[in-house]
């Protein structure tokens, strides 16, 4: 298994092999985002590479976002498009030393990135990070993808496993409305603490 670090994901940004970035907010996240009532709400996107649901939140009045990011590059890449998100809430660093608490932690991509070995510690974390009845929410691939590199995939059953003992399942269903080369891979996800 290659190592996963900063390095890695900073030279992917560099050398462009961003595969996942689809260039712009996905249709699950917007849709949720859409019926959210209280722009005051705090929201944390790990692993956030170029974060264009941060971009799409505060460009429609949300004024509590976080992003974090062990590299750099895509945290740069945000302040280029969206020049007035404070600069405060751009956030370097390993999401698993992360202690701030949120109400919403947003999942798009990050999960599939991490070691599988990490999935647990991802789950655990997500718990610490969330204030009671917080929810993490967003997508999980549902569909075998790579096991020697990301993105790592995976299944219902699988993650249920991981999530449980943390989380309420308020939703956990195939997406109805993912971007075409995910149609019918994804599983939308609405887990509360």
């Amino acid at each position: 298994m290659i190592s996963l670090d900063k390095n890695y994901w900073t030279q992917r940004y560099q050398q462009n092999e961003t595969g996942w970035d689809v260039g712009e907010i996905t249709t699950p996240l917007k849709e949720y985002f859409n019926q959210i009532k209280n722009k005051n709400v705090s929201i944390l996107i790990p692993g956030a590479g170029n974060a264009y649901e941060a971009e799409y939140l505060f460009n429609n009045g949300f004024n509590n976002i976080f992003v974090i990011d062990i590299s750099e590059e895509p945290l740069k890449n945000i302040k280029k498009r969206v020049p007035n998100f404070p600069t405060e809430n751009l956030i370097l660093g390993d999401f698993f030393r992360h202690e701030k608490t949120y109400d919403i932690i947003i999942e798009q991509t990050f999960f599939c990135a991490l070691n599988p070995n990490l999935r647990t510690d991802y789950a655990k974390k997500m718990n610490e990070l969330l204030y009671p009845k917080g929810k993490l929410v967003g997508v999980l691939f549902n569909d075998v993808l790579n096991t020697d590199k990301p993105p790592f995939g995976g299944n219902a059953e699988e993650y249920k496993k991981y999530f449980s003992p943390y989380f309420n399942f308020i939703k956990f269903e195939s997406c109805y409305n993912s971007i075409k080369p995910r149609q019918g891979r994804e599983l939308f996800i609405l887990l509360e603490k």
